[in-house]
C-alpha cells in the first residue's frame, strides 16, 4: 500500500473521531472558544513537529507564491472551521459532518479546472454518489 493511502486512511479515522469529541467538548461553551482551544493544541503539535524535524530550515526554499497560497489556505481553513464549529454546536453531528464532507465535490471540480487532473467516469460517478449520499443523510 502506498504511504499516501495509509496517511489518507489515518486522516479519515482521526477526522471521524474529531467531530464526536468536538460535539461533547462544546457543551456549555461557545463554538468560537472551543475552536480556539482546538486551534491552540493544533498549533503546539504542528510547531513541535516542525521544530523536532528541523523543518524550519525550509523557509529558505519557500517562494512568495507558495507563501501566499499557504496563507490563503490557512484563511480558508479558518473560515471552514469557524462555520463547522458553529454548525456542530447547534446541529446534529451526522448532518453537519455529512454536509462538510461533501466539500470533496468542490475539491473535485477545482482539481479538474485548476490542476488539470483527469475527469474520469469513475470520479464523476463517485462524486454523484457522494452528493446523493449526503442528500439522503440530511433530507428531511
Amino acid at each position: 500500500m502506498p504511504t499516501w493511502i495509509l496517511y489518507a486512511i489515518l486522516a479519515m479515522f482521526f477526522a471521524g473521531i474529531t467531530s464526536i469529541l468536538a460535539k461533547y467538548g462544546l457543551a456549555g461553551i461557545s463554538a468560537d472558544f472551543g475552536l480556539g482551544i482546538r486551534t491552540t493544541v493544533i498549533f503546539v503539535i504542528i510547531a513541535s513537529l516542525n521544530l523536532a524535524g528541523e523543518r524550519l530550515r525550509e523557509f529558505s526554499n519557500l517562494t512568495a507564491l507558495q507563501a501566499i497560497l499557504l496563507v490563503a489556505s490557512g484563511i480558508t481553513t479558518s473560515l471552514s472551521w469557524v462555520f463547522y464549529y458553529r454548525a456542530m454546536k447547534d446541529g446534529l453531528v451526522s448532518y453537519v459532518a455529512a454536509i462538510d464532507k461533501a466539500s470533496i465535490l468542490i475539491t473535485l471540480v477545482l482539481s479538474f479546472v485548476l490542476l488539470k487532473e483527469p475527469v474520469t467516469l469513475r470520479v464523476v460517478l463517485g462524486g454523484i454518489l457522494i452528493l446523493g449520499g449526503m442528500l439522503v443523510l440530511v433530507w428531511k
